[in-house]
Parts: structure tokens; sequence; C-alpha cells
């Protein structure tokens, strides 16, 4: 597949998990009558990346994620020739889901986007976590995703259910962490949001790019162990 085609797959699919996923959390969350609570926001975030990997990971390979693309470089399935292409890619694709979320949740009289889905720790952590907790739910939680990911689509794995193993698992990775960090494990989709706030958001962003990479390089050059035939 070209790179442009796999570029702009990996673009339109993190542009979709950052207005799918904070949308619920901007919008939907924002009015407690529809009862979406955490729950809703976790099976939004996952429900993106699901239907996201099933459309276009045969085009891209469906990472929609700075770590996971760093993590399979690391398990040697992803070349690294390729990482800060497609890294750049998601990181847009993010900005403009966010771009279209801003706009239309600026969209009525006295709108306040709030922390727009922004993630953090300390006072900007929803439980008021401080900094050693966020780093490290970012860098456990992304490591069991990435784990997830790369074995799911092992050769050896069922392809065909490659796609509900990463949904789920990116759904029960935002129950546990929301109340921590508001749930990152993904740089591009940390960054968006902190663009249109500013501030703190930005601040804190440096923890949201260093403990997901980390914990998606562990978790690629982990799983090389559990793979091995001897």
């Amino acid at each position: 597949m070209p790179i442009a085609n796999r570029l702009y797959a990996e673009f339109l699919g993190t542009a979709w998990l950052v207005l799918g996923g904070c949308g619920s959390a901007v919008l939907a969350a924002a009015f407690p009558q529809l009862g979406i609570g955490f729950l809703g926001v976790a099976l939004a975030f996952g429900l993106t990346v699901l239907t996201m990997v099933y459309a276009l990971g045969p085009v891209s390979g469906g990472h929609f994620n700075p770590a996971v693309t760093v993590g399979l470089a690391c398990s040697r399935r992803f070349p690294w020739s390729e990482v800060v292409q497609y890294v750049i890619a998601q990181v847009l694709g993010g900005i403009a889901g966010a771009a279209i979320l801003y706009v239309v949740a600026t969209g009525k009289t006295g709108a306040d986007i709030g922390s727009f889905a922004t993630n953090g720790y300390g006072e900007h952590s929803p439980g008021k976590y401080g900094l050693l907790a966020a780093a490290v739910i970012e860098i456990v939680m992304t490591f069991g995703f990435v784990t997830v990911i790369v074995a799911a689509t092992d050769r050896r794995a069922h392809a065909a259910a490659a796609g509900l193993a990463i949904g789920f698992c990116l759904t029960l990775i935002h129950l546990v962490s929301i109340p921590v960090t508001n749930t990152s494990v993904n740089p591009a989709r940390s960054t968006a949001p902190a663009l249109f706030v500013g501030g703190a958001a930005l601040e804190q962003l440096w923890l949201f790019w260093l403990a997901p990479l980390v914990g998606g390089a562990i978790a690629g050059l982990a799983y090389k162990l559990l793979a091995r035939d001897d």
C-alpha cells in the first residue's frame, strides 16, 4: 500500500478517535441527564478504535497512536524508517478532530469548553492524583494496550477478532485510569485538545508523551520474548 494512503488512514483514524472519544466527554458527559458517565466515555473511546481498526486497519495497520507505532517498531513489526511519518499524520489527525470538536462545543451562547478532555496530574487530575501515580498508570496501561495490539495482530492469532480485543482493551483502560489522568495512553490524543486549552494542559503534556512512549516501547520489546518459539 502506498505510504500516502497509509498516512491518510492514520490521519483519519486518529481524527475519529479524538472526535468520538473526547467528544463524548466534552459534549455528552457534560449533561448528567444523558447518563453516559465514565462508562459512556470509556465505551466511546473503545468504539472509535474498534470501528477504525476494522475500517482502516487493512490500509495502515490501524495504529492511530504514536505509542502503538513505537511499540510495533520495537517488536520489529513496523519499520523504524516510517515511524516519524506515522506520528506526524497521527498528531495532525488528532488536531483536526479536536478542531471539529471545538467548533461544535463553542457553537452555543455562553459555551464553556472547560478542560476540553485534556489530560493532567496534580490539580489537573480528575481525582487529584500526583505526578508519580499519573506516570505509573500511563506507563502500565499503555504497556497493556500495546501488548494486546501486538498479540492480537500476531500471525498466530485470530485476525477477525483483533479489533474487538483492541477496542475492549481501550475501554477497560479508560474505566481504570480516567480518575487518575483522564486517560491518555496516546500522545496524539493528548496533544490535540491541549493545543486548544493551553496553560497547564500544555505544561503537563510532556508526561503524556513520555509515559505512553515508554510503556509502548517496553511492550514491544517484551513481546519478542513471549513470541519466541524456542
